[in-house]
């Protein structure tokens, strides 16, 4: 969220509408404020289910009227409907090389795996988890000792910068894909 937001300067199409979670104590909410960016907490275990919360973020959404909404560490699956409503707008970014391993875990899978590469995802996202027509990918090399924190580490500075690569392009309209290497 930090480096999105502060990506989106100068001749950037973009500018931050809210900064939106779903636990009051996320660290991105602070890192906003800092930011002046306006806030938004939608905690999830507030709500008796899902279509109640979503209710509420949809809400939260359409008063803060954005044009691009930018998934980064929103962990709960958003349901079809939901996505729906927003189709086109959402973008994520998954730490995969989709489609391999959506869901959790990706790191130890790679390593499972005995995968030789590994990286990140940027997305449109719809109704299925982790899937949507990719937008961007940064690839790194799996090293003899990498561990799943390890891996984290290294491939978060890629994440960062395809982000905000992406979501440059994409608010001017591009659809291209966005290709990042780790530089060895």
């Amino acid at each position: 969220m930090e480096a999105l937001a502060q990506s989106m300067i100068g001749g950037h199409l973009g500018r931050p509408a809210v900064v939106i979670s779903n636990r009051p104590d996320a660290r991105g909410l602070f890192r906003a404020v800092a930011m002046n960016i306006p806030t938004y907490v939608v905690d999830h275990t507030a709500y008796a289910d899902r279509e109640s919360f979503e209710a509420e973020l949809d809400r939260v959404l359409t008063l803060a009227r954005p044009d691009i909404i930018c998934l980064a560490g929103f962990m709960r699956v958003l349901t079809p409907a939901f996505v729906a409503r927003w189709q086109g707008k959402i973008l994520n970014i998954h730490p995969s090389l989709l489609p391999k391993y959506r869901g959790l875990h990706t790191h130890a899978r790679v390593l499972e795996a005995g995968d030789a590469e590994h990286g990140a995802t940027v997305h449109l996202v719809t109704g299925e988890l982790d899937d949507g027509p990719i937008l961007g990918r940064a690839f790194m090399r799996v090293r003899p000792d990498d561990t799943p924190d390890s891996l984290a580490q290294r491939l978060l500075p890629l994440e960062h910068k395809l982000y905000t690569e992406v979501l440059r392009r994409f608010a001017r309209g591009g659809r291209e894909i966005v290709e990042i290497r780790e530089r060895l």
